[in-house]
C-alpha cells in the first residue's frame, strides 16, 4: 500500500513532522486540554468539531467523521495519492525524496491542474521574454508592476494568436483535457481556439496554491469586451469557492494575525507592495458563504478594504451583513478618503499612510453609525429622532454590554442627548429582541428539522466494547497476550481483520505504532483505528475489565442468537412442525445453560 517509497523513509518523514504544524496551514487551531480544535476543512460547520491530537498525531472531525494521520489529512484535503502525500509532507520537513523514487516534483496527478500550471508558465514567459509580450509589459510598467511582483503573482500575457493551444498540444495533452480545461473555445465542428487573447493574465490558485483558472485583464480599448474575463467553471474551478492570493495570504496571516479582503486583484497587489501581504480578493463577484468559511478556518480577524466610491461602500455593507450572519468574526472596515481605491491611495499618499489606514480600521458598529449619519439631516429634529431610533436598534444587537455602553455614549455625546434616555430606549429594544429570539427558537423546535448526517458517519458502525478491546489489543502488549489467552475472537469481521493485520504487522516491524499501522490497512477500516485512538481511552487496564468486556460481548452474541432462535420457533409453530419446535427449544435451553441464565423459557 505504501507504493514505491521505502517504508523506512515513510517512518522518517512521519517522525520528523508534527501534525499540528501541517494542519495549522489549513485550519486555525486552538488548544483545548490535550487536543487542538478548529473548524473542519472538509465540511461547513458553525461550532468547531475538528480535533487534532498532538500526542497521538491523529485528527478526526466528529461532525463529518473524517480522520487519520498527517498523510491522510493531505490525501483528503488536496486530493493526493498516498505517495504524493508522503512527498508533500517530506517537503514540509525539508527531507529529500530517496534516490530512485519517481517523485512528481510537486506536480499534481490531476492533468487539468498540470495543464493550468503549464499554461501559467507559458503566459509568464511570453510576457517576460518575447516580442509579443511587449504589449503586456508596457501595461505592467504603467501599473508600476516590478519584476518581483510579476514573479510573485506569476502574472503573464495572452497574445492575440492561437499559440497556447499549439504549446499545450506539444506538451502531449489530449484534446479531451484541452476541451475540459476552459482555456479554449470550441466550435460546433470541434475546432478549438484560445479563450484569452490580448490580456494580462492573473493565475487563480486553489487553497494549496495549485493553479486552477485565470482572470485576464483586457488591454485593448474595445469596451465591447469585458474588462476582466474569468475562466469558466470546470471540474477544478468554481469561482464561488476561490479567493485570489489565498494560498500565500493564509501563510502571512499567521504572522500578521489577520486577513485583508479587497475588491480586486490590483488592490491585493498594491497592498502587497505596501507591505500588507495577507491580502485576498473574491473573483470579481459578490462574496459567498463558501469564501467566508475559507477565511473563518484561517482566522477570525478580517479587515475589509473595498474601493472608497459609493459602489465600494455598498459592497462593504453587503459583506458586513454576510460576515455577521456567519458570526464569530472580529471585523474591521477601512473607508479610504476621496473615493480612492487601495491602489490609487498608495500611489497618492504612500505606504506609511496606507498602513495607518489599515491600523485604524473601524468596527462594524462605527461603520454603520457613520453611514447612518450620512442618511439623515441631523440638523432637523425629526430626522435626528429617526437616526437615534435606528442607532439604538443597531446597538441593541451587540451582545457585549461594555461595547453597548461605549457606542451609546458616543451617540449621546455627538448628538447632544442624555445617556439615560438612550439607555431606556436600548432596554426596550433588548427586551423586544429577546422576545423575538424566543419565538424563533420555539418555531424551530416545532419544525423539528432532521439532523444532518454524513456518509462517513454511516460507513462503519462503531462498537464501544470492541473499540476498547481493540485499543488495548494494539497499544498494550500485556492486554493483547491476555486477550489471546482467552481465545477471544472479535465478532465483527472488520475488528477481527484489524486484529489479524496487527498481529502480522508487529511480527514484521520494529517499534510499531497505530499511526504507522494506519497506512498499511485497507481504507475502509482506517476509521475504526482513528476512532479508538481519538476517544481518549485510558491505557490502564485490569484483567477483570477485559473479562467483563468479553463477557458482555459474548452475552450480546448469545442474546442475538436467542432472538434468532425465537423467530425460528415461531415459524416452526405456524407450520405445526413439532420436531423442529423440539429441536430449536433444545438449542435455546443449551444456550441459556452456557449463558448461565436460570430463567424459564
Amino acid at each position: 500500500m505504501a507504493g514505491l517509497i521505502p517504508e523506512d523513509f515513510i517512518n522518517e518523514v512521519r517522525s520528523n513532522v508534527n501534525i499540528v504544524d501541517i494542519i495549522s496551514q489549513y485550519v486555525s487551531l486552538e488548544k483545548k486540554g490535550k487536543d487542538y480544535l478548529g473548524l473542519c476543512p472538509f465540511h461547513q460547520e458553525k461550532t468547531p468539531s475538528f480535533t487534532v491530537n498532538e500526542e497521538k498525531q491523529f485528527f478526526k472531525c466528529f461532525g463529518c467523521g473524517k480522520g487519520g494521520n498527517v498523510f491522510k489529512f493531505l490525501m483528503y484535503k488536496d486530493n493526493l495519492t498516498f505517495p504524493e502525500s508522503v512527498a508533500e509532507v517530506a517537503g514540509f520537513a525539508h527531507i529529500p525524496m530517496p534516490s530512485g523514487y519517481e517523485a512528481s516534483g510537486g506536480r499534481s496527478s490531476n492533468p487539468l491542474i498540470r495543464l493550468h500550471e503549464d499554461a501559467a508558465s507559458f503566459y509568464h514567459q511570453v510576457l517576460l521574454t518575447t516580442k509579443a509580450g511587449e504589449r503586456g509589459m508596457q501595461y505592467a510598467r504603467e501599473r508600476e508592476l516590478s519584476r518581483d511582483i510579476l514573479d510573485h503573482f506569476q502574472i503573464g500575457y495572452a497574445p492575440e494568436n492561437n499559440v497556447l493551444l499549439m504549446y499545450l498540444k506539444g506538451k502531449g495533452y489530449s484534446d479531451d483535457d484541452l476541451a475540459q480545461s476552459g482555456l479554449f473555445i470550441q466550435t460546433e465542428d470541434g475546432r478549438m481556439f484560445d479563450r484569452f487573447r490580448d490580456r494580462l493574465m492573473f493565475p487563480l490558485g486553489n487553497e494549496n496554491g495549485q493553479i486552477i483558472g485565470f482572470s485576464g485583464r483586457r488591454l485593448s480599448q474595445d469596451k465591447t469586451q469585458a474588462k476582466y474575463m474569468n475562466s469558466p467553471e470546470t471540474s477544478i474551478f468554481n469561482k464561488s469557492k476561490v479567493l485570489f492570493h489565498f494560498a500565500e495570504a493564509k501563510k502571512a496571516a499567521r504572522s500578521e494575525k489577520r486577513l485583508v479582503l479587497y475588491e480586486g486583484y490590483m488592490d491585493v497587489i498594491a497592498a502587497y507592495k505596501a507591505g500588507v501581504t495577507a491580502g485576498i480578493a473574491s473573483m470579481g463577484t459578490s462574496l459567498t458563504d463558501q469564501q467566508i468559511y475559507l477565511l473563518k478556518r484561517i482566522t477570525n480577524n478580517v479587515i475589509i478594504n473595498y474601493d472608497g466610491d459609493d459602489p465600494g461602500i455598498h459592497a462593504e455593507e453587503r459583506a458586513v451583513e454576510l460576515f455577521e450572519k456567519a458570526g464569530g468574526f472580529n471585523l474591521g472596515l477601512v473607508i479610504l478618503p476621496e473615493k480612492l481605491d487601495p491602489d490609487e491611495y498608495v500611489k497618492k499618499y504612500g505606504v506609511e499612510k496606507y498602513q495607518e489606514e489599515i491600523k485604524g480600521a473601524l468596527s462594524p458598529t462605527d461603520f454603520f453609525l457613520r453611514r447612518l449619519a450620512h442618511k439623515y439631516n441631523l440638523q432637523n429634529d425629526r430626522e435626528k429622532l429617526l437616526y437615534l431610533d435606528e442607532a439604538v436598534k443597531k446597538i441593541a444587537t451587540i451582545s457585549n454590554p461594555i461595547e453597548q455602553d461605549l457606542f451609546l455614549k458616543k451617540v449621546a455625546d455627538k448628538q447632544g442627548v442624555s445617556l439615560e434616555s438612550l439607555k431606556a430606549s436600548l432596554m426596550r429594544e433588548v427586551r423586544k429582541n429577546r422576545r423575538a429570539s424566543q419565538r424563533n427558537r420555539l418555531q424551530q423546535v416545532e419544525e423539528d428539522p432532521q439532523p444532518v448526517t454524513y456518509e462517513n458517519e454511516r460507513s462503519l458502525e462503531h462498537d464501544p466494547a470492541q473499540d476498547r478491546l481493540l485499543y488495548l489489543f494494539i497499544n498494550e502488549e500485556e492486554a493483547r497476550d491476555f486477550i489471546l489467552q482467552q481465545k477471544f475472537l472479535f465478532p465483527d469481521a472488520n475488528y477481527a481483520q484489524l486484529a489479524e493485520l496487527w498481529l502480522k504487522y508487529i511480527s514484521t516491524h520494529e517499534n510499531p505504532t497505530s499511526n504507522s499501522f494506519l497506512d498499511f490497512v485497507p481504507e475502509r477500516l482506517q476509521g475504526i483505528i482513528v476512532n479508538t485512538e481519538m476517544t481518549q481511552m485510558p491505557d490502564d487496564f485490569s484483567e477483570k475489565e477485559i473479562l467483563d468486556i468479553i463477557h458482555s460481548i459474548n452475552l450480546r452474541k448469545v442474546n442475538s442468537q436467542l432472538n434468532e432462535l425465537r423467530d425460528q420457533i415461531q415459524d416452526a409453530e405456524r407450520k405445526q412442525d413439532v420436531a423442529e419446535v423440539i429441536r430449536i427449544t433444545q438449542k435455546i435451553l443449551e444456550l441459556k445453560r452456557n449463558q448461565g441464565q436460570k430463567e424459564a423459557f
